[in-house]
């Protein structure tokens, strides 16, 4: 899609040892759209990947070792010519016919993500572990999210931009960059979709990256919305602490430092969250 000989899409596709998938997807793409850039990010590949990348036509943007799906998006981000950008996986899990779904909505929404529906052929403990972060990102953004970690997105070039910094250099990112969008008032449309299974082996490590990408939830939310997270530990602790010295003043007739301590530590919880919030406030600045 070129205006002028302007790129106005560019499809962006993060790469690491992909070489038996990653020629099929751009030679689809190429043929469902020819005049989009199509951008991979060679995250220090040990295989042909690069060499392939080259051979069905697209620009090869190479790391010189790999440093992370998240490093390999973001050095994209700052390459890609196109006003709008949309990012895939190499290992053939989206389907480039579903690029059209999310250019439906571009001129109505800053972001769109292909949402994993129940027909894709996903494993239970991911679907699980999927639906938790769900869960959580939805009540720290008050939106419903429906796929927090899905890297198939469409975003606006100059509105993602303000965003490349806080990116982590892992798998994170989609989350990262959805809670964000979100916390900052951004407009979100999620397009269900169906992926495939993976070619090759998946590198995502369970209990690793699912640790990192619950950290990363809680690290956004303290970072745009502190009392999303400090407001209900400071409830918690102080509803406890007058709990337990109703419990006491009934069996003991007095007020123990347990209670003191619990209804104390809620009120500092409370005021940090507070000065978190208004340090969070000056932090906007930075989002034109």
């Amino acid at each position: 899609m070129k205006k002028n000989d302007r790129v106005v899409v560019t499809v962006l596709i993060p790469a690491f040892n992909e070489e038996h998938s990653i020629g099929k997807t751009i030679l689809k793409i190429q043929e469902l759209h020819p005049d989009f850039e199509i951008l991979v990010v060679d995250d220090g590949s040990t295989d042909s990947t690069m060499q392939v990348a080259m051979d069905a036509g697209a620009n090869v943007w190479p790391h010189p070792y790999n440093i992370g799906n998240g490093a390999a998006i973001k050095s994209g981000l700052r390459t890609a010519k196109g006003d709008w950008v949309i990012m895939m996986d190499a290992d053939g899990q989206h389907n480039p016919e579903d690029i059209a779904l999310l250019l439906e909505h571009k001129d109505s929404y800053d972001m769109v993500v292909g949402a994993r529906t129940k027909s894709s052929e996903t494993s239970l403990h991911r679907d699980l572990a999927n639906y938790l972060y769900n869960r959580i990102a939805s009540y720290v953004t008050n939106f419903r999210i429906l796929d927090l970690t899905s890297g198939f997105r469409l975003v606006r070039k100059e509105t993602v931009s303000n965003f490349i910094y806080l990116l982590p250099n892992t798998f994170s990112y989609p989350t990262t960059l959805t809670m964000a969008y979100l916390r900052l008032g951004y407009s979100l449309k999620y397009v269900g979709i169906k992926s495939n299974r993976r070619v090759g082996k998946s590198k995502i490590k369970i209990a690793e990256d699912g640790i990192r990408f619950l950290l990363i939830i809680f690290k956004i939310a303290t970072l745009f919305s502190p009392l999303r997270m400090f407001l209900p530990v400071s409830i918690s602790l102080f509803l406890t602490g007058i709990a337990y010295y109703i419990f006491t003043f009934v069996t003991q007739g007095r007020f123990t430092n347990m209670s003191a301590l619990l209804v104390s530590t809620s009120v500092i919880i409370l005021m940090i969250g507070l000065v978190s919030e208004q340090i969070s406030q000056m932090r906007y600045d930075r989002v034109k």
